[in-house]
């Protein structure tokens, strides 16, 4: 079997990741959640080798080890205190889960339902506001719905540019939200009035698949939409047999039966 069709939607979702990452230079990366420490550690091994990481803990890496293995080298340290200092200096990355996104970018993970009654809490905005307006900000979403895509969120935890804009300049200097991608597309906010834009669909998806799983406008442009990228053999290598050798990836983007 050729590596093309041996590529799954894990391994696709891990190098869109890595791609929204592959030009930021020497930077802060700031990975939330499985694949998005997956994509992250593919770049700096691939793509974008001044990438500085840490183990989500208190410690720069000069390694860069396996998901959840122990670091074996080590080149700083970041306790939790001084990662505000960085948040608020603004050279860094972050790519944070979304239980909600809008049409404009903001970013829900507070609380589900009416703002006085919600009928659901959540982990609370947590970072995302100082993430928003200091630093360039991505959005992984594994599961691709209308309840995730939808016209305004509950609660705005994470600042889209349009909302930065109207709190004024201090707000909206630094807001850049970046990339969106989900278990179906990759996504940004340069469409009209810095709406959702559809920048490319995953191998076996189709425009109009994404459309249906969302609950809001997505702009799609007058051109076709590309398919987004498959893995180089290179990088397959390196998310197979040395950072998810065990297939963790698979518990956030599920296998299909027919590539077991």
């Amino acid at each position: 079997m050729s590596t093309e069709q041996t590529v799954t939607r894990a391994d696709v979702c891990a190098a869109a990741i890595a791609d929204a990452f592959k030009d930021d230079g020497e930077i802060f990366a700031s990975p939330m959640g499985m694949l998005p420490m997956l994509g992250v550690r593919l770049a700096r091994l691939t793509s974008n080798p001044d990438l500085v990481i840490s183990d989500g803990e208190s410690l720069f890496l000069a390694g860069t080890p396996p998901l959840f293995a122990k670091a074996d080298k080590v080149e700083g340290w970041i306790p939790f205190r001084r990662v505000f200092d960085v948040v608020a200096y603004g050279k860094r990355h972050v790519m944070m889960g979304a239980t909600q996104v809008d049409r404009f970018g903001n970013q829900n993970i507070s609380a589900i339902g009416d703002f006085d009654r919600p009928t659901r809490q959540l982990l609370g905005s947590r970072g995302a506001p100082g993430n928003t307006v200091n630093n360039r900000t991505s959005y992984w979403v594994p599961r691709h719905s209308p309840r995730v895509f939808v016209e305004a969120v509950d609660v705005v935890s994470g600042v889209g540019p349009t909302r930065a804009a109207e709190a004024g300049p201090a707000a909206a200097r630094f807001n850049d939200i970046h990339r969106i991608v989900s278990d179906l597309a990759v996504l940004d906010v340069d469409g009209p009035g810095r709406t959702l834009r559809l920048l490319s669909v995953h191998p076996g998806v189709s425009v109009d698949q994404v459309l249906e799983a969302s609950g809001c406008a997505i702009h799609v442009g007058d051109d076709d939409v590309p398919e987004t990228r498959t893995p180089t053999t290179e990088e397959l290598l390196v998310i197979r047999e040395v950072l998810d050798p065990k297939g963790l990836r698979f518990k956030e983007v599920p296998q299909p039966k027919e590539e077991s």
